[in-house]
């Protein structure tokens, strides 16, 4: 087995291959419940479900906070999903059925379809379970308007249809037991109930008159926001359907559609048409160049790309690109490589289209018979000015819908297909780099926020808009900012960035403004930069408080701007966001209760508040300013105020109090006094606690420049974001930037020697790091490492040891000192003196001994004695930091070895847990403790289930899979696990590194 590891090693990085994705999901919109149908909403046990057109979702309470979460999404139907119902013997079963007769049984707990009630199994002679035999051999349909599961029966169902009568259907073996007539063909059914104190028996309800409704979706308008209502119809379409509408980038005032009819047209906002450019088939997609203001593209039915010149008169395309084997649906020009564009189509071969049930254009099999025909929808990239495809994306195994150009990195390309994922590519040369698997249905748009180029929206059919984060694509840019690093290592040109191999460059607009903005400030304004910067990469999704800044009505019936704010204001106050709730109390004119809070963030912020209202009275001229200005000492304002007034008296009288001592007056200087004091010890206790939850987010790169900027409160919890940041570095053989951000902690030089320790170079490259971190050369080391331990320092000898030549040496003297301490707490329970804190230093160190020597054969003795360690010592600290999920493991994690057989604890060992319970003191690092929770932990996936190795449970949120690509833990529990065992739970000695 070493022998197999060692040669796996020596074929792959030095940490565990660990597969994650790397674009991570951060926000997720969900759809409202529709209107259209009355029996779309369920409630079971701590579960509830309701249906938006095509998707349902599913809450579940948590009785952690009393507040229900999203649990899942369930999207298969391809029509308008009708009724839900639960079955009453297992909360863990429900259906649902759609407008197409399609009744599908779930399972909540594992997020699948456990069978579809469609065409029974057998001959094709039998006919359909849930279609009316009325209705057989005809296009009509009868929608399904009512489920509702026997009480009596774990397998009956009762289904009604609108017109054709109610049936009761056996889910198990997908057959109609009985059918239930209606006495008038002009009776409906809406929704059914099963009478409980009559067994079999059921009452419906609904009505006999109809109404029906039909709107146009043909032609194109222009609707004004501010006045909330259409200014503009086109109508030059005519009845023909439009596909895609798009402005010009460069000029306002034009505006280009395509549609079935073959046009591409392009007018101006008024109506006036410029020209109108006739195609052989229809026009799905067309985009205006961000380079040029008169040319656009179009993607044809033809599966061929145009380009047109609008500065001619001419209605030929300059340009055709021919490449796809079947229709072009979108293109996109590239906003910073003039000239190059990109088209997604449907180049499926052999494949027989059907028409999309929602969309009303050509739909495709399912996923899994397009992967047996090993079908593959591509993506081509265009070069205009070589008249050339200078790369083939091929990956998809279904129609590509969405496309967008990263507008800060030029050679980022992601794309959304029918099937269900969305991929990021890396066009230079074709790569692949991450997919995504999280949405349940087609991805249709591709979008990113103007000001942060790395939040990323994605929309589907699963009825879901989802937010995402790309930075951690473009690492280690944002390190190289926090490092402080020169602009050629953060800002390129656009031939910089897309040579081969070059590490990801900022080339947008946004990064330019920025550089710009920060080249006009004097000195080094580093604080800004961290700060401007952090919003650029910024993937946090935007709080509830931006409903004060939306432009859009919520319809009739939606909550006002007032009831939204209030909502957000309620949701901060919950978290403990205390000066967020008084700021919105504010805005929404509720002072009182701003300032009944105000001194739960500190009494300094209660004076600031106190002080605006007086300044907001003093301007409304209303006494009512008086109580505000005496509770805060500001005499001055209020004599003021009443000098203003002509109020003499009243103002003498004022200061006659202040200075006879009865009023309280404002302190001249801010800086000091218990008040201030108090308020700071608040606002520092803030600031650690804003950095501890960014830490346990993973959010590193956020936590050093909030830490940067912060200061002194926060410099422990920075340098501990600067330890981890600095092991992401390590993970992707980044060492001189790993050792810059170390040597921005001031005691710095056991960080160091860790990094050293563990860089697996050649003698010469080792020799060159050591230099750059101020350490002795590999043969002084070990000079120093022989003499340090004559003297007996331990410590010092491990240290020096694993900067030598002959790191293994470390490990005896290491392993033997620890197990030395253990004894001592075996043997004298009560008269050793060791703690937590005075072991975990030592396994720490010695983990950083390079993998390839952990890995040999003379070594396998003490390895196992330090993995055993490890798992030891890991789960004491888990149990002090609060991160209850991995202690079993890690306590199991300890048994890999041979020489334990499994057996229960005895009582002497019972006996030594409890002492080493007892010697788990107080965690150093405020504000850690508590299981980690990166951003996406609660969004439900629609991607594979996995079963967590850890626990044995599903794991919800992001997965991490350990170095051999099978076994997965949640995200959570590889971050708590690396904190406190540096080894991965495989127990194959290779270090794990999540961050």
């Amino acid at each position: 087995m070493n022998m197999e590891m060692l040669k796996w090693f020596t074929k792959n990085d030095t940490y565990a291959k660990a597969k994650m994705s790397q674009v991570k999901q951060v926000g997720l919109l969900a759809a409202g419940c529709q209107p259209w149908n009355k029996d779309i909403c369920a409630a079971s046990g701590d579960r509830f479900a309701y249906c938006a057109t095509l998707a349902i979702y599913i809450y579940q309470l948590d009785h952690r906070y009393n507040e229900f979460k999203l649990h899942a999404i369930m999207s298969e139907h391809k029509k308008t999903i009708t009724a839900i119902s639960w079955c009453p013997h297992n909360p863990d079963v429900f259906a649902s059925a759609s407008a197409d007769s399609l009744v599908i049984i779930w399972n909540v707990n594992e997020q699948k379809v456990v069978a579809k009630l469609d065409n029974t199994k057998g001959s094709k002679n039998q006919k359909h379970v849930l279609r009316p035999e009325s209705l057989e051999g005809t296009d009509e349909e009868d929608p399904v308007t009512a489920l509702e599961w026997d009480p009596l029966s774990t397998d009956y169902l009762l289904v009604a249809n609108l017109h054709n009568g109610i049936r009761l259907v056996d889910s198990e073996s997908l057959s109609c037991i009985t059918t239930f007539s209606f006495p008038s063909a002009a009776a409906s059914v809406q929704c059914l109930a099963w009478v409980s104190s009559a067994p079999g028996m059921f009452i419906t309800g609904g009505d006999l008159n109809c109404i029906a409704g039909a709107t146009s979706r043909n032609g194109a308008f222009i609707w004004d926001v501010r006045k909330g209502k259409m200014i503009t119809r086109f109508n030059e379409h005519g009845k023909n359907g439009i596909f895609c509408i798009a402005w010009s980038h460069k000029d306002s005032k034009r505006i280009a559609t395509c549609s079935s009819d073959g046009f591409c047209i392009i007018r101006t906002i008024d109506g006036n048409v410029l020209h109108k450019y006739k195609h052989p088939a229809a026009v799905f997609g067309c985009d205006w160049s961000q380079n040029n203001k008169d040319m656009i593209a179009t993607g044809c039915e033809d599966k061929n790309v145009r380009v047109y010149y609008l500065a001619t008169s001419s209605d030929q395309p300059l340009k055709v690109f021919t490449g796809h084997t079947a229709k072009v649906f979108h293109v996109r020009w590239s906003p910073l490589r003039e000239g190059i564009l990109c088209s997604g189509s449907d180049d499926s071969p052999d494949i027989q289209p059907v028409l999309h049930p929602v969309h009303h254009e050509p739909a495709y099999p399912t996923i899994g018979e397009l992967v047996q025909k090993d079908a593959a929808s591509t993506v081509r990239v265009w070069d205009y000015t070589q008249d050339a495809c200078i790369n083939v994306l091929s990956g998809h195994t279904a129609p590509v819908r969405g496309l967008m150009w990263n507008p800060e990195i030029p050679y980022l390309l992601i794309s959304g297909s029918w099937d269900y994922t969305i991929r990021v590519w890396d066009t230079r040369d074709g790569t692949c780099l991450d997919t995504v698997y999280d949405h349940g249905a087609d991805v249709y748009g591709l979008t990113c926020h103007p000001s942060r180029p790395f939040t990323m929206a994605s929309c589907s059919r699963d009825s879901t808009v989802r937010l995402w984060s790309l930075t951690p694509l473009i690492n280690p840019l944002p390190i190289n900012i926090l490092a402080d690093r020169c602009w050629d290592d953060i800002i390129g040109n656009t031939d910089r960035a897309v040579e081969s191999g070059a590490p990801p460059l900022l080339c947008g607009k946004v990064s330019r403004d920025i550089k710009q903005e920060l080249e006009k400030l004097p000195g080094n304004p580093r604080g800004k930069k961290l700060r401007w910067f952090s919003e650029c990469f910024s993937s946090r999704a935007q709080e509830l408080t931006t409903v004060k800044m939306s432009k859009f009505g919520g319809g009739i019936g939606a909550p006002s701007k007032e009831e939204r704010l209030k909502e957000a204001a309620e949701i901060h106050l919950r978290l403990g966001q205390i000066q967020r709730y008084c700021e919105l109390m504010v805005e929404l004119g509720e002072w009182d209760k701003a300032l009944s809070v105000a001194p739960g963030v500190s009494m300094k912020y209660w004076r600031k508040l106190m002080q605006r209202r007086a300044d907001q009275l003093i301007q409304e001229e209303n006494d009512d300013v008086i109580p505000y200005c005496i509770a805060t000492g500001d005499v001055k304002k209020l004599v003021s105020f009443f000098t203003s007034r002509g109020q003499l008296k009243e103002a003498l009288l004022v200061a006659q109090a202040a200075c006879e001592g009865n009023i309280q007056m404002l302190p001249l200087s801010t800086g000091s006094g218990p008040s201030n004091s108090e308020g700071n010890n608040t606002d520092d206790y803030n600031d650690k606690l804003a950095m501890a939850n960014l830490i346990r987010g993973n959010e590193l790169e956020l936590a050093v420049s909030v830490g940067t900027v912060l200061g002194e409160s926060a410099a422990q919890a920075t340098h501990y974001a600067l330890e981890l940041l600095a092991r992401k570095c390590m993970a992707v053989a980044t060492w001189d930037l790993a050792a810059d951000l170390l040597m921005m902690i001031p005691d710095n030089k056991l960080q160091l020697v860790k990094l050293c320790a563990f860089y697996p170079g050649c003698i010469a490259e080792i020799n060159d790091l050591h230099e750059k971190c101020n350490l002795p050369d590999v043969e002084e080391c070990m000079q120093l490492a022989e003499t340090i331990q004559a003297d007996g320092d331990i410590f010092e000898t491990i240290k020096y040891y694993l900067l030598s030549t002959e790191p293994d040496k470390a490990l005896p003297v290491g392993i033997q000192y620890v197990k030395g301490r253990y004894l001592d707490v075996k043997e004298q329970l009560c008269g050793s003196d060791w703690t937590l804190d005075s072991v975990f230093p030592y396994l720490d160190l010695l983990s950083y001994i390079r993998t390839e020597q952990l890995m040999l054969h003379k070594c396998s003795e003490f390895r196992n004695e330090l993995l055993i360690l490890c798992g030891y010592i890991g789960a004491l600290l888990a149990i002090r930091r609060q991160y209850n999920s991995i202690v079993p493991a890690l306590y199991e994690y300890t048994r890999h070895s041979d020489e334990l057989p499994c057996t229960p604890p005895s009582e002497s060992q019972r006996a030594v847990y409890s002492v080493l319970v007892s010697r788990i003191q107080e965690e150093p690092l405020k504000g850690i403790v508590g299981p980690d929770c990166v951003t996406g932990s609660n969004l439900p996936s629609h991607s594979d289930v996995h079963i967590s190795c850890l626990t044995g449970l599903k794991i919800q949120g992001p997965v991490f899979f350990l170095e051999d690509g099978k076994s997965a833990i949640s995200l959570n529990d590889a971050l708590m696990w690396a904190k406190v065992n540096p080894f991965s739970p495989l127990g194959t000695g290779i270090r794990l590194n999540p961050f």
